[in-house]
């Protein structure tokens, strides 16, 4: 008799952005997805919601077949982040990959007094700190005691950063932006440090403009690449046409 091995499980944040929503749909054979979404519900199958045939209500439709196991977050709580992962290791019992995909993005120049402070302290909290908060209640909860088992199972971390972390593109509004992304690349590369003694790989992609510069399928593929490779500490260039590890 054939034995299955179970899939590999991924807490996936921004499950109802572009790239998390497209993230469930090419994965969600591949591994357990526990899509994590703060105000919009994913336009996903999942533990509540599934795709009918109107014209053929009783048919089963090979979409059904694999849900995602949605969650409602605010990663910016601590209390949320500590829920967040309880359930997810109550419904799986493990998480081997986690894809940091949340993130605030809007344009304010740093001379509008009014706007530029509270924005900063937005996009620090969303795409700093929650990745941080996450990745370590994780590491706390699960992965610390298993350093052995963390190898076997190549589990890891990828951030989603942006070029715009790498680079300055002038008089676009992505002070708080761009500063955000590039605190995300040096708490990627410390993690990894830090990480490596439980055997955990932390790792992230950093594409330009999506989809207009770079393709989904691009970041898409960057993602799976990273999780399935043994590198760690690096920072995954996307641009227009170039693709490099810095």
């Amino acid at each position: 008799m054939e034995i299955i091995a179970p899939k590999r499980v991924c807490l996936l944040t921004g499950a109802s952005g572009r790239l998390g929503t497209a993230f469930c749909r090419r994965n969600a054979s591949r591994y357990d997805i526990v899509a994590v979404y703060h105000s919009r519900f994913p336009q996903l199958v999942s533990q509540t919601s599934s795709l009918a045939d109107p014209l053929a209500p009783e048919a089963e439709l090979g979409e059904n077949e694999h849900p995602v196991f949605t969650v409602q977050a605010d990663l910016t709580c601590d209390d949320d982040v500590a829920r967040l992962v309880e359930v997810a290791l109550a419904r799986f019992g493990r998480i081997d990959l986690l894809v940091n995909c949340a993130a605030c993005s809007t344009r304010e120049r740093a001379l509008d007094q009014q706007l530029f402070p509270a924005s900063l302290e937005r996009h620090l909290a969303t795409n700093v700190l929650a990745p941080a908060r996450l990745a370590l209640a994780v590491a706390r909860a699960y992965w610390q005691n298993r350093p052995e088992e963390n190898r076997t199972c190549n589990r890891n971390v990828v951030n989603v950063s942006s070029t715009a972390g790498l680079y300055v593109y002038p008089d676009l509004g992505q002070a708080a932006y761009g500063t955000s992304k590039a605190a995300l690349n040096f708490l990627t590369t410390h993690l990894a440090s830090e990480f490596r003694l439980l055997n955990v790989r932390v790792n992230a992609t950093a594409p330009n403009t999506f989809p207009q510069l770079v393709p989904t399928r691009r970041v898409l593929d960057s993602i799976a690449r990273l999780d399935q490779g043994q590198m760690t500490g690096e920072i995954l260039l996307l641009d227009t046409d170039e693709e490099s590890f810095l």
